[in-house]
């Protein structure tokens, strides 16, 4: 049986996860710029808009994974 398109994204949440409203409200309040956030199994992936602000996110790993509530790995991408 074949379900419409419909069908099935109505059963599906689209709310975003904690973790990452977590990270980008920590980016958006200590560095005044926004990131995106990917959320995989074990690692979060934050995408930073220059090299520079991805450095000061990575020296601050330890914070975001606090303020995320969370143990998984962060890697740090330039957009």
């Amino acid at each position: 049986m074949s379900n419409s398109l419909a069908d099935i994204l109505a059963n599906r949440s689209f709310d975003e996860p904690d973790e990452a409203l977590a990270i980008k409200s920590y980016a958006l309040e200590t560095f005044g710029k926004t990131v995106a956030v990917t959320i995989k199994d074990k690692e979060i992936i934050i995408t930073a808009q220059s090299s520079a602000f991805a450095n000061a996110l990575r020296m601050q790993t330890r914070q975001l994974q606090q303020a995320a509530d969370t143990t998984k790995k962060l890697i740090f991408r330039i957009a």
